[in-house]
């Protein structure tokens, strides 16, 4: 059973999820919950005013980037883009260098009402604190997602910033897909319809 290797894996990722700390812009605190239900309210509001939801990641953040906007777009029923399509990266790598493939497609694309969810295990990638940048001056909000360092710059950027204390990409990465799904579903009551039926 190699010491229950597995069990201890999932209590851990569990206590590193379940102790997300979240700031607003002005690295306030805000309880766990509360900021779920906001970026759940947030995002639904953004839809319905004719606005956009925008996810940017690298690497395996850019895996979650991706399967956010599909599951945002198809159960969420939300206007989402993830601007990780292969063509467009390498294509502005080429042209402007890798730290700003995100902040050039933002520039070109996003206008004030849109939400940027940032998603970075570090925190210190240049191509997306340049992304929340050009975000910002569109008039975009943003949401981050980061672990690693506590003083990761990222944490500083959003309105809402979901930081996971731990350098260890499996439990960063995971946490970042469970607490968006955790945003989605609770926007769209599903964990609660599922529990309630299950009791």
């Amino acid at each position: 059973m190699q010491d229950r290797f597995l069990t201890r894996y999932m209590r851990t990722l569990q206590s590193v999820v379940t102790s997300c700390e979240v700031t607003d812009e002005r690295g306030t605190p805000v309880e766990l919950d509360a900021a779920v239900r906001e970026a759940g309210r947030q995002m639904k509001g953004a839809h319905r005013a004719g606005n956009r939801l925008f996810f940017i990641g690298n690497g395996g953040s850019a895996g979650i980037a991706s399967h956010m906007a599909a599951d945002f777009s198809k159960n969420g029923h939300m206007r989402a883009s993830a601007l990780t399509d292969a063509s467009a990266i390498t294509c502005l790598a080429n042209d402007f260098g890798y730290e700003h493939v995100f902040a050039r497609q933002l520039e070109w694309q996003a206008r004030a009402g849109d939400i940027l969810v940032a998603i970075s295990s570090s925190g210190r990638s240049a191509n997306i604190l340049n992304g929340v940048r050009a975000a910002r001056t569109a008039g975009c909000k943003a949401f981050t997602l980061s672990g690693f360092g506590a003083d990761n710059p990222l944490r500083q950027t959003g309105d809402l910033n979901f930081y996971l204390a731990s350098g260890e990409y499996g439990f960063v990465e995971i946490g970042h897909l469970a607490l968006l799904h955790g945003v989605l579903d609770m926007e769209m009551g599903l964990q609660l319809r599922r529990v309630s039926t299950a009791a």
